[in-house]
């Protein structure tokens, strides 16, 4: 897209409505790759960042067209930190996450902040930072709203009420749980979603009610497991390979439950089939995730099933990524 000189100098060009719509299809085919296999596999985004900037400084481009290069250049940084925090790399993720910022803002995007800002929210909150999530969340959910999104709202609102459920904050977790539910209930009567937040469906809510119910579980009381178990049963069986990786972080937190309840032969089947599944994931987060159940498998020490699938999945957490 980009012309340059003998000595690789790129020429000014004017950038056309189909230098945009290739960019913003490139980040569509990451987008889906990372939903498939993970962050290890998107590295290829660092091209269209470098694409995106080009067309950015030495492009004419024309006033209707600015907002919407921008926004994809946006778009791709905050793909870039969400890959890098799926595979570990919490600074770079959070120096993307930053310059995502910077972007969306400057194109007037604050459907895009909230989703940024979400991300943001979900690296603290896989490190336990509960006050810095929450901070997070509440700076997107305002960015939710000036944008009239219900379906931003909802998946801001819920990572909130996660939130709120690891810090044993019963209350919160459940009232903010309920708001979620609320502002999804007329997400889809909006108009088509954008694309980084059109991932959050019928089948997300369901996970997200399930992730919340097995905090809830773990950190207040086991009574929350059952109704945990049936909202993750019900998100596995609707994942399919196009969303490997949410797939098995949802059978994970499902094993979890299963063994919280004392029911190991279903916590050691399906605990198995998560590792199956997130043995081809470039993420780290199964990895990260399966730590609490390794430890419930491993206090139940006459079972030998379990003591087997606790022992692989230390095996498993010690292999690099693919």
């Amino acid at each position: 897209m980009v012309t340059t000189t003998g000595d690789g100098v790129p020429l000014p060009i004017s950038i056309e409505t189909t230098d945009v719509a290739e960019l913003e299809a490139a980040v569509g085919v990451l987008r889906a790759l990372d939903y498939r296999q993970g962050g290890g596999f998107c590295r290829d985004a660092v091209r269209v960042v470098k694409t995106a900037s080009l067309l950015l400084h030495w492009g004419t481009v024309p006033d209707p067209l600015r907002a919407r290069l921008y926004t994809v250049l946006a778009d791709v940084h905050n793909l870039l930190g969400w890959t890098e925090f799926d595979i570990g790399h919490a600074e770079p993720a959070r120096h993307r996450f930053g310059r995502a910022l910077e972007l969306a803002a400057e194109a007037g995007n604050e459907n895009l902040v909230a989703n940024i800002r979400y991300r943001l929210g979900r690296l603290h909150l896989h490190h336990h930072d509960v006050p810095a999530a929450l901070a997070e969340f509440a700076r997107g959910r305002e960015a939710a709203r000036h944008s009239g999104s219900p379906r931003a709202l909802a998946i801001l609102t819920a990572n909130e009420a996660w939130a709120y459920a690891m810090a044993g904050d019963e209350r919160a977790a459940l009232t903010r749980l309920a708001a979620a539910e609320t502002a999804f209930a007329t997400a889809d009567s909006w108009p088509e979603p954008k694309p980084w937040e059109a991932f959050f469906g019928e089948t997300d809510m369901a996970a997200m009610c399930g992730t919340v119910l097995t905090e809830l579980a773990t950190a207040v009381a086991d009574r929350y497991s059952g109704e945990a178990v049936t909202q993750l049963t019900s998100a596995a069986d609707r994942y399919g390979a196009d969303m490997a990786r949410s797939r098995s972080l949802t059978l994970i937190m499902l094993a979890q439950n299963h063994a919280l309840r004392g029911d190991f032969d279903e916590a050691t089947r399906i605990g198995g089939e998560a590792v199956d599944l997130a043995g081809h994931v470039g993420s780290v987060r199964p990895k990260d995730r399966l730590v609490t159940l390794e430890r419930l498998l491993r206090e139940h020490r006459d079972d030998a099933a379990a003591r087997g699938l606790a022992d692989r999945i230390r095996r498993y957490r010690a292999e690099p990524l693919p």
